[in-house]
């Protein structure tokens, strides 16, 4: 699904990314770890472009959407997104949050079907048989895409047992609440693969175990997530595989069973040694 080809992203003259290459495939569980500063918030950021990749491409369904020539919000629409601070808009109510992007992305489509089909009839006026083409069918309306996001987004609350809160502001929701909202806000958009930067750790320690039991389900259920994360316990147990990064290079990447139980690269020892102490 994604194949990463030697990444680099440089700030200035600091050099943060320095020739980073990865294959993910459809389904897998990706943990990327590392000390604080080692890259890797950045490199999830350069995997849909939030942060602009200084060299290297990133294959994503067969297109580079590292190139400055590709429109990148068309794939960002497969790419969900996680943030450490939720970064849901505060004056929009919960279920508002949950419909925005299915709402205007669905919009946005049809509004340039409609311009289609006006400039289709006119052209139409100059041509003659084969050379005529045919309006494309539209068979929704914004009400019906509005009414659709809404039943969509309510099923999504439903599965995470916030149902009751959807009519109410994020600033009245607990961390963890706000964090299972942020996912099923990504799962809004039907992803094709979920990016994860730290999601538990801005959370009491309490929390944690709530946002973890969710992307757990997502996992079982065969959704394809990186996870830059801190919680060693979770890689083990839901991972197939563990990256670790240090100074903007891979430095051993393995299935947990082996990253945990026999590093190789004398720096992970260390870092090992030191977390899981």
């Amino acid at each position: 699904m994604i194949d990463v080809i030697n990444l680099e992203k440089k700030f200035e003259d600091t050099e943060v990314l320095k020739g980073i290459s990865v294959t993910i495939e459809k389904g897998d569980i990706v943990v990327v770890i590392g000390p604080s500063g080692s890259g890797k918030s950045t490199f999830l950021r350069c995997l849909n472009c939030m942060e602009d990749p200084t060299g290297g491409q990133i294959i994503f369904n067969g297109v580079d959407i590292a190139d400055m020539k590709v429109d990148i919000n068309v794939h960002r629409r497969r790419m969900g997104m996680v943030f450490q601070h939720f970064n849901l808009f505060y004056n929009k109510t919960v279920i508002q949050n949950i419909m925005l992007a299915p709402v205007l992305v669905q919009c946005q489509d049809l509004s340039r079907a409609k311009r289609r089909n006006v400039w289709l009839r006119v052209t139409n006026l100059f041509r003659k048989g084969p050379a005529r083409r045919e309006p494309v069918s539209i068979d929704t309306t914004k009400a019906k895409i509005k009414a659709q996001a809404h039943e969509n987004a309510l099923c999504l609350l439903r599965r995470i047992g916030l149902e009751d809160k959807a009519d109410v502001y994020p600033s009245t929701l607990s961390g963890g609440q706000k964090q299972r909202v942020a996912i099923i806000r990504s799962l809004a958009m039907n992803p094709d693969v979920i990016l994860f930067d730290e999601p538990t750790s801005a959370l009491d320690p309490e929390m944690v175990g709530e946002v973890l039991d969710l992307m757990k389900a997502l996992a079982k259920e065969g959704m394809t997530m990186i996870i830059v994360t801190h919680e060693m316990g979770f890689a083990r147990e839901v991972a197939n595989k563990v990256i670790f990064i240090d100074d903007g290079k891979i430095l051993e990447s393995a299935p947990p069973a082996e990253f945990f139980g026999a590093p190789k690269n004398p720096r992970l020892k260390e870092f090992l040694s030191k977390v899981l102490a």
